[in-house]
């Protein structure tokens, strides 16, 4: 009887195991929703429609887009986090709810490197710094040597506390011992009407954004924020080339699953996005939001996210600011 009963058994977990191989096999064979964290209209939204709408006509299946706003991302990536690893709920989402919101929210319950699977890297923005056209700043030395001649007298802007241009702004003050004032505005419309009336000395702000001001000739690009120079500006030093050495910081997005996702899942979802990106509707978003594409294998995406994770810790503590 026991012996017919470990057969039985063994039967069972073979039917199994290939029960879900063939699911995994025959993956998708229904709808997928695509979480974004953000309100409709933004660039991860956009992003995460065009990528939905690419693979509905590439597989056959529907694909939702489920827009789940608030908490600096973390209501969405928190949903995602909790799915079912099947593949038929992903993420698309910038870094705010994967490797900031964690180090700023003490509310977040996820561990963004154990909880999800990174799929594929979308690409990145080049952060720039900003002044007003009327500034006699015109270099980041410039902007180091006024700001230690008027020692709290000078004040930055930003999207709001938290943000990666407040939290970068304050490294820099670290890195280059200046007294700035910290003025966070509710998103970057309000915060560059601060900087054209004024109100605001410096900003750090996306390329897309403060190109179309640029050259409208209100306001300065003296440097880039980030790592490296940007393709669309290879002509414009970074931060650190100016005289910040370890300077860098900016934005990313990037597709996610829950943890634990199939890797035949995974290398299909990969293929599909990365064949998509070369389409010219993709490259047009591209352009118009200045977003670069970075290619990297799975684990240099990982790597990339501890990274990218380590310096947001370093800069939080250097900002002194405390989660909530």
């Amino acid at each position: 009887m026991q012996i017919r009963l470990k057969i039985l058994g063994g039967i069972f977990f073979l039917l199994l195991g290939a029960g879900a191989a063939l699911a995994q096999g025959q993956y998708p064979n229904r709808a997928i929703k695509i979480i974004v964290p953000t309100s409709p209209g933004a660039v991860t939204d956009i992003l995460a429609r065009v990528i939905g709408q690419a693979l509905s006509q590439s597989w056959g299946q529907p694909v939702v887009v489920d827009n789940r706003p608030g908490a600096d991302e973390v209501l969405g990536v928190d949903a995602v986090v909790k799915s079912p690893a099947d593949g038929y709920t992903l993420l698309v989402t910038s870094n705010a709810g994967v490797t900031a919101a964690p180090l700023l929210h003490s509310q977040v319950r996820y561990n963004s490197q154990k909880d999800l699977t990174p799929i594929f890297m979308l690409g990145q923005v080049t952060p720039v710094v900003v002044v007003p056209a009327s500034s006699p700043v015109r270099s980041v030395q410039d902007l180091i040597a006024l700001a230690k001649a008027k020692p709290g007298e000078f004040n930055y802007g930003s999207f709001g506390n938290g943000s990666y241009p407040h939290v970068a702004m304050e490294d820099f003050k670290q890195r280059t011992g200046t007294q700035m004032l910290h003025l966070p505005y509710k998103g970057a419309a309000p915060a560059y009407t601060a900087l054209l009336r004024n109100e605001v000395a410096v900003m750090i702000a996306n390329l897309s954004g403060a190109t179309g001001h640029a050259n409208a000739g209100t306001v300065r690009i003296i440097a880039a924020a980030g790592p490296h120079r940007s393709k669309m500006r290879p002509d414009l030093p970074t931060v650190a080339e100016s005289g910040v050495p370890g300077f860098s910081t900016g934005a990313w997005w990037g597709v996610f699953g829950p943890a634990n996702l199939p890797p035949p899942v995974v290398e299909k979802i990969r293929a599909e996005v990365a064949r998509m990106l070369g389409t010219p509707e993709m490259q047009k978003i591209y352009e118009s939001n200045t977003m670069e594409l970075v290619e990297k294998t799975p684990e240099e995406f990982v790597q990339f996210i501890r990274d990218d994770m380590d310096n947001w810790a370093r800069q939080i503590k250097a900002a002194g600011i405390k989660p909530d």
